[in-house]
């Protein structure tokens, strides 16, 4: 048996078995990954190890610390109040606002997972706040992240069209843009009005949740208790009161002046630091892992004790997660499994049906694997089919490009692991990541199909 195939059929048992039973995806990935190198591949363990992907390590324990912190001191809740000002209290448009912000980051160049770390742990929270489905939020976010994807001056946009450019294929920058642009968001409405958007339409954000900060309530405004118990606070830097009515029975707490400035100064410094992290993640293009965790360390130092436990609320299972399917990726890379589907796709007798398989060997690779890594491979395997010319070049590549990159919502991708490290608490670890899991699954299974049915089957482009 060939390594490839050895490799694809574990691939699948992998899947199988951390689906049905519950162990961590992560670990089973570790297992067939030195398995099939070993046995299969003839590497040693340090040339397994070097397929760990480090970056995206980094970048889920960096990120995830540094929203621990910021969640401790208020300042998560603090932005989320001022997304719901920016809205007017309209609480049906802040999905739509969050799918539109890592939409423009990523098409001014920032990259899709920097773009979901800064965004997504500001939207979950603001989810787990407002009674939205944590699923809906997560994935528009990534969805968002997609749909600006593609721009000319993109990541995703820059390799694809550069990859044409070599391959001598017609390049159209625009044509390919707009096709991920527009069924990122035909599928963010979908997935919107399928997880109860239309029941936020009436909703609105009291005025008073949008009050000052409370030391005791960090995210300021009202807090809502058990038997109808609710308390409001209008603390100031200088101090202020916590009105709290339980059971009918009015009682003010005096805020104590030097903790409600230190709380504050501690959550202007947070804002700081993630505008600095942002900075240099999206303007100096430096790892937006490393900056994350040093703004964690430089506020742990300034502000030793509201960051105590932060540490702790790391996302590490998803680490391990993450760490074990992209040590096996790297092994189904070197083992030419996505080379040996694709260019059997490519020597199809039906140049339609050809096109389908590549978007579903795109798709499917990339929901375990590095999308950016995985499009200098799929597009030029793609050559074969437009040679025929029974098929438009840039729509074959966009179908591809689209189909290998809509799969991000993906648990083992980046923006998927994101978005499963920094879940609401009102949803468990488990129970939030067989919702993404699941929905992952189903947009693998289908969105290579529609993509398929919708651009290259009509050639419009």
């Amino acid at each position: 048996m060939s390594p490839e195939l050895i490799s694809i059929l574990v691939l699948i048992a992998l899947f199988v078995v951390g689906t049905v039973l519950p162990i961590n995806m992560g670990a089973l990935g570790f297992v067939a990954a030195w398995l099939v190198g070993m046995y299969a591949l003839g590497l040693d363990e340090k040339e397994i190890i070097t397929g760990m992907n480090g970056d995206l390590i980094l970048t889920l324990v960096g990120v995830t610390y540094l929203f621990a912190i910021a969640r401790n001191n208020g300042t998560v809740d603090l932005i989320v109040r001022g997304a719901v000002r920016a809205v007017g209290g309209r609480v049906i448009l802040i999905p739509w606002v969050m799918f539109a912000v890592t939409a423009v980051l990523t098409a001014i160049g920032a990259a899709s997972p920097a773009a979901c770390a800064i965004v997504g742990p500001i939207a979950l929270g603001f989810a787990g706040r407002h009674r939205i489905s944590p699923l809906l939020m997560g994935m528009l976010v990534v969805h968002g992240a997609q749909a600006g994807g593609f721009s000319p001056i993109s990541i995703y946009g820059v390799i694809t069209n550069s990859v044409m450019a070599e391959n001598d294929l017609p390049v159209n920058e625009g044509a390919i843009f707009f096709t991920s642009l527009l069924i990122n968001l035909a599928i963010a409405i979908a997935l919107f009005f399928a997880l109860g958007g239309r029941q936020l339409m009436s909703r609105r954000v009291g005025s008073e949740e949008l009050g000052d900060m409370h030391p005791d309530n960090p995210g300021g405004g009202t807090v809502a208790g058990r038997s109808g118990t609710a308390s409001s606070a209008s603390p100031t830097a200088s101090g202020g009161t916590l009105t709290e009515t339980r059971g009918g029975t009015v009682t003010e707490t005096r805020v104590d002046p030097q903790l409600a400035r230190r709380r504050l100064t501690d959550q202007i410094v947070t804002l700081v630091a993630f505008a600095a992290v942002a900075t240099v993640a999206l303007v100096f293009d430096r790892n937006i892992g490393f900056a994350a965790i040093t703004a964690a360390v430089i506020l742990t130092a300034l502000f030793p004790k509201e960051q105590k436990g932060a540490i702790k609320q790391i996302a590490w299972p998803t680490v391990l997660l993450v760490a074990g399917v992209s040590c096996f990726a790297t092994i189904l890379s070197l083992a030419g499994a996505p080379e040996a589907v694709g260019t059997w796709a490519a020597g199809l007798g039906t140049v339609l049906i050809g096109a389908l398989v590549l978007c579903y060997v795109g798709g499917i690779t990339s929901a375990f694997a590095s999308s950016t890594a995985l499009l200098p491979i799929i597009v030029p395997i793609a050559i074969p089919l437009i040679a025929t010319g029974e098929v438009s070049a840039v729509a074959v590549v966009a179908a591809v490009a689209v189909s290998s990159t809509i799969v991000d919502v993906s648990p083992f991708s980046t923006n998927g692991a994101l978005m499963v490290a920094n879940r609401p608490d009102t949803i468990s670890e488990e129970k939030y990541y067989k919702q993404v899991l699941y929905y992952s699954v189903l947009v693998t299974l289908a969105g290579p199909l529609l993509v398929w049915a919708a651009v290259v089957v009509p050639g419009w482009i």
